[in-house]
């Protein structure tokens, strides 16, 4: 049922993006163009999705629990950090360059363009590239301690 449950979602998902507007990627650019030919259309999109799902969580979290899983799975961090920021710079980066983002590229990708499938390739190296980069970079501050250990070179405690 859970999988179900999300289909349904995805699917209600991507039909709002279609109805919006939100994978056309001129119509994207034209709402970041602010300082040119403005459209100001995707700011009531936003303005409507921010107040549903504020109503959806407002309703989620006054519920004992979910009705297609065993428990939540609320956010268990709110903290800034530097990774947090600088994905959000290559996301806005990645969004003002082409005009699209990973829902709208994923509709989308029903139609086979080429920029589009060239769009998802990229954009699941990157998510593939950052994991391994992720997991390489856990590993190695969990060795870096040990390293400095067993190193012949003396450290800064013994002058």
């Amino acid at each position: 049922m859970p999988a179900l449950a999300s289909f349904v979602c995805g699917l209600v998902f991507g039909a709002g993006l279609l109805i919006s507007g939100m994978t056309d990627p001129q119509k994207v650019l034209g709402f970041l163009d602010l300082f040119g030919a403005w459209d100001a259309t995707l700011a009531f999109v936003m303005a409507g999705a921010v107040a549903v799902a504020a109503a959806g969580f407002a309703i989620a979290r006054r519920r004992a629990a979910p009705s297609f899983s065993a428990r939540f799975l609320w956010p268990d961090r709110n903290d800034i950090d530097t990774p947090l920021v600088g994905g959000a710079i290559l996301f806005g980066i990645g969004w003002g360059l082409v005009g699209i983002c990973p829902g709208p590229a994923l509709v989308n990708l029903a139609g086979l363009s080429l920029p589009i499938v060239v769009f998802v390739v990229a954009m699941l190296a990157g998510m593939i590239g950052q994991n391994l980069f992720d997991k390489n970079l856990w590993r190695w501050r969990a060795a870096a301690p040990r390293a400095i250990e067993s190193s012949p070179l003396p450290s800064r405690a013994d002058g």
